[in-house]
């Protein structure tokens, strides 16, 4: 049996109200009406930045910066000292595009504060050489084309050089057998070492031999 047309009539109501409120509360203007003062509440209880000094050296020139408390190693060098070469990729510590070397120790810097380098001594990929002078590491990179969109190289480099300084010292890595062995920059050693930086381009056998040449072990099994 057919409804009451009253019924049907009501129903028609009810989901148009319902329509027209869902729409109103979606619109900002609306919303931001029916709560007056909000914006401002939410400003005043946010706390202002904390600000504080730092003083390091980076690619042989002192700096001193006032920076936010919370500001990263990366957007000090990116923001304040406007060195680009470092790139935020992940800015999670997962790629490794902002890969640094900090008192001769390759790091994420996007998870380090600023603040944590007082005095440090941090080298970026501009330090490492200039277009006119070539780090061997640039060079092989280029020669080897371990590069395709070249986001992850400046990383890539950094952590390549902290790395063969870290095999020249004898610091072992996961994968080491034999601890008296030399040298100890095998092909398995070179993939886990450099583990922390991706590729999203997948240029890897390419950066393994501009490595490989400039360490001298051979990317393809001996070294």
């Amino acid at each position: 049996m057919d409804e009451h047309p009253d019924v049907n009539t009501a129903r028609r109501d009810l989901l148009i109200a319902g329509a027209l409120s869902a729409t109103a509360a979606a619109l900002p203007g609306a919303a931001g009406a029916q709560t007056p003062g909000a914006s401002a509440q939410k400003d005043a209880s946010t706390p202002a930045p904390v600000l504080s000094r730092v003083a390091l050296r980076v690619n042989g020139q002192r700096y001193d910066k006032e920076v936010d408390t919370r500001t990263t190693l990366l957007d000090l060098l990116r923001e304040h000292l406007h060195l680009t070469g470092t790139k935020k990729g992940c800015d999670q510590g997962q790629c490794g595009a902002c890969t640094v070397i900090a008192d001769g120790r390759r790091i994420n810097s996007c998870l380090s504060l600023a603040l944590m380098h007082e005095g440090a001594e941090i080298t970026t990929i501009e330090g490492l050489g200039t277009p006119d002078k070539l780090h061997p590491l640039q060079a092989a990179f280029v020669k080897h084309d371990g590069y395709q969109c070249g986001y992850c190289t400046p990383g890539q480099i950094c952590s390549a050089a902290a790395m063969l300084d870290e095999v020249q010292r004898g610091i072992p890595s996961h994968v080491t057998g034999d601890l008296n062995a030399r040298p100890l920059l095998s092909p398995a050693e070179m993939r886990e070492r450099m583990s922390g930086n991706i590729c999203r381009c997948g240029a890897y056998s390419n950066i393994m031999e501009a490595i490989a040449e400039v360490s001298g072990a051979d990317a393809g099994g001996k070294a």
